[in-house]
């Protein structure tokens, strides 16, 4: 029973961090219909900033502030100078250069980092609770990864449903050549939608890190889990990023858990094959009537 439950509070935490990464994406494909295959590079080049920023004795909050911040105009810099030149050429265009931004930002991390595997600090104790007289793997920073991440989507879902500025970003992503004709700067909307998903990654990355080996290459893994989780929620809804991160993260920890970890990447894409072949829409998307 209480191995049980161990693998049940871990699948919990890593499926709030595949959601964080998730929601990047939905924000990035709702926004731009673009798959970002560089969110997962974007949070470790900036968590590597904060790295560096703790190194040099800035305390760890400030930190956590700034590569937020950093991370959001990373993200606006990256949609303006790399995106948006592509708009009206072919879809796949922009996925070549979200790669191509992969590719670079490991390289630049590696150069000027180093590839050698590090530890990061944590926000709060990693030691497990103790419930009663059983001590659980559910630590302080779980409890956090927990919070921020539930906080991020409630704070997601409030801009989308509740504020005009999610109204229009909504439209803008849904109609945007009826939305210029309205008078919606959609191409400010656009640069909001990837900061903001940016930030995400920003915040998935420093949740992570202190979890695993820090390297520049330690969110690529977690992306294909952060995309799995996209996938299964649909790629449209942030409550469905959540779900599809859950999901996910409990997938693998059993998985991992009971028959081995070795076997947590293949688990996902099980899970993902399932998920495609009995609902491609996801399990909160819609399915498209198309014309034939």
């Amino acid at each position: 029973m209480g191995l049980f439950v161990n693998i049940l509070l871990s699948g919990i935490v890593q499926g709030m961090v595949f959601a964080a990464i998730a929601l990047g994406l939905v924000l990035i494909s709702r926004a731009t219909g673009v798959v970002n295959f560089a969110q997962g590079a974007m949070g470790m080049f900036t968590t590597f900033i904060a790295f560096t920023l703790l190194t040099h004795g800035l305390g760890y909050w400030p930190a956590f502030v700034a590569t937020l911040a950093i991370g959001f105009v990373f993200g606006a810099l990256v949609e303006r100078t790399l995106i948006r030149p592509l708009q009206g050429k072919p879809a796949l265009n922009p996925v070549i250069v979200t790669i191509g931004l992969l590719i670079v930002l490991e390289g630049a991390a590696g150069s000027i980092w180093g590839n050698v595997a590090r530890g990061f600090p944590a926000a709060f104790s990693q030691r497990g609770l103790v419930i009663g007289t059983t001590r659980v793997a559910f630590s302080h920073f779980d409890v956090f990864i927990v919070i921020a991440v539930a906080a991020l989507v409630v704070g997601i879902v409030a801009l989308f449903r509740w504020t005009d500025l999610g109204l229009r970003m909504r439209a803008a992503a849904f109609a945007p050549e009826v939305s210029r004709l309205l008078g919606i700067r959609v191409g400010r909307l656009f640069t909001l939608g990837w900061a903001l998903a940016a930030a995400a990654g920003a915040l998935a990355g420093l949740l992570v890190a202190p979890l695993s080996s820090f390297s520049p290459y330690y969110m690529d893994l977690n992306l294909v889990f952060g995309f799995t989780a996209a996938v299964l929620g649909g790629l449209v809804s942030p409550i469905g990023a959540l779900i599809g991160g859950l999901v996910t993260g409990l997938a693998i920890s059993f998985v991992g858990g009971y028959i081995g970890p070795d076997l947590e990447p293949l688990a996902a894409l099980v899970l993902l094959l399932i998920v495609l072949m009995l609902r491609p829409q996801g399990l909160l998307g819609a399915a498209e009537a198309r014309r034939v």
